[in-house]
């Protein structure tokens, strides 16, 4: 089967060490991110409601995900108790960075410590970036576990919905006047970046002290469905695009699903 013939193509590259797989997962989602953001420099006027709807599509992933791969297998694995306390750190430190740390949403406006010293690029940089940490971790996290068929789901899906992502990224890094084509696309693959050094923390992190494995695995589903409630639906329902981001997220979260079974 296709899915098979992937995973034994993965493994051979990345070897049976859940560090070197989490790096090699990290790079994956962050070269399906740049396939996503390079996009806009050929299809360069996407229309807002599909753009509303593909962010749909994200989130729709996301949150399948983060109760397929990251939740149940976590409590599966040590209990409610300690993926709920992961769950409420992931989103605390992502409620305390989106309050802390200066940034930019390009409809949300500007949160965070308010400063004149950054740039405005750099704000919108900053937001994307936020973004997507939950991501790597995610797959970090998925690899560590050891548990390789359920983490190889994960990074399919997080790579998948950072498609659509990647683009949406650069068309918003246009509209808010950040240079020209090539230039937004760069803003988007540089704000994707992130999830290779994150991927590797993750699995790093379990492999080295994997009774927290329940807890990481919590901490990165909570910080998933932080983003997702926090700002990709309020973003996608600010132009009167409810539907269509609606429609997006449940196709999403089909799409997850059917992964979820069909890759075993």
């Amino acid at each position: 089967m296709l899915e098979n013939f992937l995973r034994d193509i993965f493994v051979g590259i990345a070897g049976t060490n859940p560090i070197w797989q989490g790096f090699l997962g990290g790079i994956v989602i962050t070269l399906l991110n740049t396939f996503g953001a390079l996009f806009v420099l050929f299809w360069r006027k996407p229309s807002e409601k599909f753009l509303d709807a593909a962010l749909g599509f994200s989130a729709g992933v996301m949150l399948t995900a983060s109760f397929t791969s990251l939740i149940i297998p976590g409590i599966e694995k040590g209990g409610v108790i300690p993926v709920i306390v992961g769950m409420g750190l992931g989103v605390a430190l992502l409620d305390l960075s989106d309050h802390i740390i200066p940034h930019t949403h390009s409809v949300m406006g500007a949160e965070g410590l308010k400063t004149k010293r950054i740039r405005a690029v750099w704000l919108f940089i900053i937001a994307i970036t936020l973004h997507n940490m939950p991501e790597g971790l995610a797959v970090g996290v998925g690899f560590g576990s050891g548990d390789l068929s359920n983490a190889f789901k994960l990074m399919i899906a997080i790579g998948v919905q950072n498609i659509p992502e990647g683009l949406a990224v650069s068309v918003s890094a246009l509209s808010a006047g950040m240079g020209t084509y090539f230039y937004a696309s760069f803003v988007g693959i540089r704000a994707g970046l992130v999830e290779i050094p994150l991927a590797i923390i993750g699995a790093w992190a379990v492999q080295i002290a994997n009774p927290i494995l329940p807890y990481a695995m919590g901490f990165a589903a909570g910080a998933m469905l932080y983003v997702i409630s926090d700002e990709i639906v309020p973003e996608t329902h600010r132009k009167g695009h409810e539907r269509a981001a609606t429609l997006g997220l449940m196709l999403g979260a089909a799409v997850m699903l059917y992964l979820d079974v069909s890759l075993g």
